[in-house]
């Protein structure tokens, strides 16, 4: 089930929630418990994941054609019925914080969240998705179930199946399971600011530690959104400058010219292109 809301559907002041709701996803709803949701997935030989993203929230079930009934079942149980309960909600925060973290120690991770943050300045983009570690410690049970209401709504949600899954097979779930949703999202001040065109903006940002022995940089220019007819383009462009990693046992010969020019030189540990893009930009 893709859902058409993550950190950009947020504000400043309950950043993180999307994130925080996927954690809390599977432990336990009004119809099933923790443990018999998990019994349940095993019993099938299924998978059951989520992950957030700026702009979406995924729920997901990995099962066999004949088991693809009772997927959405649990699908529809977990996004229309999760207990949201105290006591998981305290446990969460706290694996949740360990998450922020590990997360701050991937300089990656915190090279791109600079470069969101620098690129997209005071837009719902601009975001990181976790969110501040103070919002984390801050958010209550009432902003989880009020960003539920505002968000798992029937616009802005699509269930997928990909597979030996009929279509008709599929609709015919989805109105058995779905057909409560709400029909339409509240238009609030978050969603109008959601659905505001994002302005790429010029700059930089530099943290400086010097306790870290390497330079940790991303450049980037304005990109393509996934409607755009170069997003494919961009992806090709992508793979044509390729990544290059020292540590690799084939790194002089890892593919593109860049990447030979760079170990010859020895000018730098790696490096990796990139093409993200969104609904309106890139």
């Amino acid at each position: 089930m893709w859902i058409d809301a993550g950190s950009r559907a947020e504000t400043d002041e309950n950043n993180g929630t999307a994130h925080f709701l996927e954690h809390l996803a599977f432990k336990g709803t009004s119809n099933r418990t923790q443990q018999q949701l998990e019994l349940e997935i095993e019993n099938m030989g299924g998978h059951l994941n989520a992950y957030t993203s700026r702009e979406n929230t995924v729920y997901f079930a990995k099962a066999f054609n004949s088991d693809v009934p009772q997927c959405v079942d649990i699908l529809s149980d977990i996004l229309q019925n999760s207990k949201l309960e105290e006591s998981a909600i305290e446990r969460e925060r706290d694996v949740i914080l360990r998450e922020s973290e590990e997360v701050e120690k991937q300089l990656e991770e915190v090279v791109f969240d600079h470069l969101h943050a620098t690129a997209f300045q005071h837009q719902p983009l601009g975001r990181t998705i976790l969110g501040p570690r103070q919002n984390i410690r801050d958010i209550t049970r009432t902003e989880l179930t009020n960003y539920i209401k505002n968000n798992y709504t029937a616009d802005r949600m699509v269930l997928v199946g990909s597979g030996g899954v009929p279509h008709e097979k599929l609709v015919e779930l989805a109105e058995k399971n779905f057909s409560n949703l709400p029909a339409q999202s509240p238009h609030n001040q978050a969603y109008l600011l959601s659905k505001q065109k994002a302005d790429f903006i010029g700059s930089d940002v530099r943290v400086r530690d010097d306790q870290i022995p390497t330079a940790n940089i991303a450049i980037a220019v304005e990109g393509v959104s996934w409607n755009d007819d170069d997003y494919y383009t961009a992806l090709v462009a992508q793979a044509i400058v390729g990544n290059y990693d020292k540590a690799m046992g084939n790194a002089p010969h890892q593919g593109s010219k860049l990447s030979g020019f760079v170990h010859r030189n020895n000018l730098a540990n790696s490096f990796m292109s990139f093409s993200t893009s969104y609904s309106d930009t890139g």
